[in-house]
């Protein structure tokens, strides 16, 4: 069906028809286009790598603009102060003389290090990101893979980075590098939980797991007003489940008020306090891979994906997501860290209960309309 859209129809429930998306994929158009579809597996790799590298060098891009400079112009902005603005339009060019600066820095290893998980605990955060992105639907066709259990993919390609955090926190043999390792893993595993369980309430509501079909089920007209449609957008049909999950994404990017496993004015930096020049940049690079991520997560269940008039999928698609960013950015201002034991509070009594309602209502209210 390349390049067709087709409807399904629930039979047993008697729910909507469901439009299918485009079944063709980000490596299947490059190799129509390239003509590398025509030498067999070799052309078909050629083809994946091909478009893993075009779909890593955008999110790699975007982090790049938003860590050196988006970063510093929104904090400004809410802030009443003048961020970067001396090195080419809007200070831009900071991007470029910040990657200099510290890759040109001198990559200390302190004493008593554990080399191996000193050394790949970076490489573990950045690359559970970048794996994440492969079953992202980012426009029509733009998807290096759709499969069945994408949703669950990406939940668990993700909390790798968690592994990656604590190999950082005990292998730099600093007693603040180690707090902020146990930190960073007790708040995953505080927050993870209510994050797939409030997720489940949405593959209840679509019926899948893949991600291309929970993007084509929120294409329906939820209700007209005044002439203008409202998507089924899950945010608009589950807004409750839409506040969950944006609360806990919050807490597992560690952004404000939850960034606790790198509290400066507590632990220094946490577990990148004993990382700098190229394993530095690595680390701070997988933060805001993560955030993307995140973000990319709820555009896809939540906001319909690369849904919207007029422009393309793709850029409706990249306003999403930094839509998250600025969001993470704006709490980063306005809202004090909690202490870890709050956190850890809000997360087992208060966000777990409330995801486990969101999930047994949403049963109920599927199980009544089917």
């Amino acid at each position: 069906m390349s390049g067709a859209t087709v409807a399904a129809t629930d039979a047993a429930s008697g729910l909507p028809a469901v439009p299918l998306q485009d079944t063709v994929l980000l490596p299947e158009r490059i190799g129509e286009l390239t003509g590398l579809d025509g030498f067999g597996l070799g052309g078909e790799l050629i083809a994946t790598l091909v478009s893993a590298v075009v779909i890593g060098s955008l999110m790699l891009t975007m982090t790049a603009l938003a860590g050196p400079w988006a970063k510093r112009k929104i904090t400004a902005s809410f802030t009443d102060r003048i961020a970067v603005n001396q090195l080419g339009p809007w200070g831009i060019g900071i991007i470029i003389v910040d990657a200099v600066r510290m890759l040109s820095k001198e990559l200390v290893i302190p004493e008593g290090v554990d080399r191996p998980a000193y050394d790949l605990a970076p490489i573990v955060v950045v690359a559970s990101a970048l794996l994440g992105f492969a079953v992202i639907p980012m426009g029509n066709g733009i998807q290096l893979a759709d499969p069945e259990v994408g949703l669950a993919y990406v939940f668990a390609v993700s909390g790798i980075a968690s592994l990656g955090l604590v190999m950082a926190g005990y292998s730099s043999a600093n007693k603040y590098s180690l707090l902020g390792g146990l930190r960073a893993v007790a708040q995953n595993i505080a927050y993870e939980i209510p994050l797939v369980i409030t997720g489940m309430s949405i593959v209840i509501f679509a019926g899948t797991l893949q991600l291309g079909e929970i993007v084509a089920a929120q294409h329906e007209t939820l209700v007209e007003i005044a002439g203008i449609s409202i998507p089924t957008w899950y945010a608009f049909v589950n807004p409750f489940a839409f506040v969950l999950f944006l609360v806990a994404n919050f807490a597992e990017v560690g952004r404000n008020p939850f960034d606790t496993p790198e509290a400066p004015t507590e632990i220094v930096a946490g577990y990148q306090t004993e990382y700098s020049s190229v394993y530095f940049v690595l680390i701070y690079l997988g933060e805001f891979l993560h955030i993307f991520l995140g973000g990319a997560i709820i555009a896809t269940i939540f906001l319909g994906g690369p849904a919207g008039p007029v422009l393309p999928g793709i850029i409706w698609f990249i306003i999403k997501i930094w839509a998250v960013f600025f969001a993470t950015q704006w709490l980063r201002s306005a809202v004090p860290r909690v202490r870890i034991d709050q956190l850890i509070e809000i997360g087992w009594k208060g966000l777990l209960v409330l995801a486990f309602a969101n999930l047994v209502l949403t049963a109920v209210i599927v199980g009544l309309i089917a």
